[in-house]
């Protein structure tokens, strides 16, 4: 770092005309040196648009901006990759699928434009990008007013004195393209590697519940999910769900619910004492997710109402020597850590907060008035919250088997205590025929 130096003398010096006496007493002059340093730019690093530390995603774009998107970091290289991989589960949450979700047309259609060459991934940054092609800024015309009651309108502008207010810049759903993407491609890594499965479901919307005991999750399936626009496994109470949905949806209201999401085949030894446990990293990515507002896994709230006795999941062994527990109250993770066994977790969804029924707020200004919003939003957001939840439980947790490789595998494991964290096959997964260069 350059630097200056500046002497003055203290001591010794005499004023013109002072007398000769003063000048024999006084000292020998004494230099002080101060050392000068040039003004430093005191920089604030805005972040929360990035997750992941070993497998790192970077999210970017707004509803009704040229589009959205995200940038993979960390990938692992010559993993095969096309767009097609990412755009299943992209149509999956894309708007406009059906009567129950917001009637906005999109195709979501991705492009990779970096990260990938002859259909392998290179170990490079992604960059993966979404257009978006039905904006109608003239919708949200009363937002610029006025604020919307339990949106994020009001306090972007209490953080950033500014915002963008065509569908509500950053805090609208449509960010979590940058999410869903790189969220097929962490499943894709976790079926290959681990052979991990992730799959989401709707439990419950508004006061409709679907039983736990009405699902197996050791045979759940996709396709099952799927069979309807709700995404309830269970046929019967996908029609109550849905017909729920339908009265609010003609009345210009809406309704929430709750995303059921299971583990299956997750490798043992995933999660971090003290403060990155595995369930607090899955709680922060889920809660993440727009209009959240709670997370449980394994008994969650209704295991305060057990004893210890009756809470605790009992060790066995099975018929191949591995050890296991009899039931799962701990839904996967014990102290943080994975243990083998199915992990569930439920992410609870808030009703939609812009609506179109008369509604108090007030101005920027301060002034209170009434508003009506218009633009087209979701009656229900969990249906098309599904892909999301499956997609940041998969990036926490292929970021976790990352890290769990580095730290623990990198040397031999101890076989009397640890398991390999690799149990599929590497060619489960093959590559794509007629890969081309992305």
């Amino acid at each position: 770092m350059a630097s200056s130096l500046t002497s003055k003398s203290i001591l010794g010096s005499t004023k013109p005309g002072s007398s000769p006496d003063l000048r024999r007493l006084s000292s020998p002059a004494v230099q002080i040196s101060i050392r000068t340093r040039p003004k430093k730019n005191l920089q604030i690093q805005a972040t929360g648009s990035s997750y992941g530390t070993h497998f790192r995603v970077s999210t970017f774009g707004e509803s009704h901006g040229g589009g959205v998107g995200c940038i993979i970091d960390g990938c692992p290289p010559r993993i095969p990759l096309s767009e097609s991989d990412l755009q299943f589960d992209l149509d999956r949450r894309r708007p406009g699928q059906s009567r129950i979700t917001t009637p906005r047309k999109e195709t979501d259609t991705c492009r990779i434009s970096s990260g990938v060459s002859e259909g392998m991934t290179t170990g490079t940054p992604i960059h993966v990008f979404v257009p978006n092609t039905d904006q109608r800024g003239l919708d949200y015309s009363e937002m610029s007013v006025a604020y919307r009651p339990s949106h994020a309108d009001a306090t972007y502008d209490m953080k950033y004195g500014v915002r963008s207010v065509q569908g509500g810049g950053r805090s609208s759903a449509r960010e979590t393209i940058g999410r869903v993407a790189p969220g097929a491609l962490a499943k894709k890594i976790l079926k290959q590697f681990a052979g991990t499965e992730i799959l989401a479901y709707v439990s419950q919307v508004h006061q409709v519940v679907l039983p736990e005991d009405l699902v197996d999750h050791e045979n759940l399936t996709l396709e099952q999910i799927e069979n309807n626009i709700v995404r309830c496994p269970n046929p019967e109470y996908a029609e109550k769900m849905i017909a729920a949905i339908d009265a609010v949806r003609t009345k210009g209201n809406s309704v929430g619910g709750v995303v059921t999401c299971i583990v299956r085949n997750a490798p043992r030894g995933l999660g971090t004492p003290v403060f990155d446990k595995l369930e607090a990293e899955l709680a922060k990515a889920c809660m993440s997710l727009p209009a959240t507002k709670g997370f449980e896994f394994g008994s969650g709230f209704s295991g305060t109402f057990l004893t210890g006795l009756e809470h605790n999941d009992e060790f066995y062994t099975d018929e191949n020597g591995r050890i296991r527990t009899k039931t799962n109250r701990s839904g996967g993770i014990q102290g943080g850590i994975s243990n083998g066994e199915i992990i569930n977790m439920r992410v609870a969804f808030k009703p939609t907060s812009t609506i179109g029924r008369k509604q108090n707020t007030v101005t920027r200004d301060k002034q209170e008035t009434e508003m009506i919003a218009r633009g087209r939003h979701d009656p229900c957001v969990v249906p098309r919250a599904v892909p999301m939840v499956e997609a940041m439980v998969a990036l926490v947790l292929v970021d976790q088997l990352m890290a769990q490789y580095a730290q623990c595998h990198l040397f031999p494991i101890n076989p009397e205590l640890q398991e390999p964290l690799r149990t599929a096959s590497p060619v489960e997964l093959e590559q794509p025929q007629n890969a081309a260069a992305l």
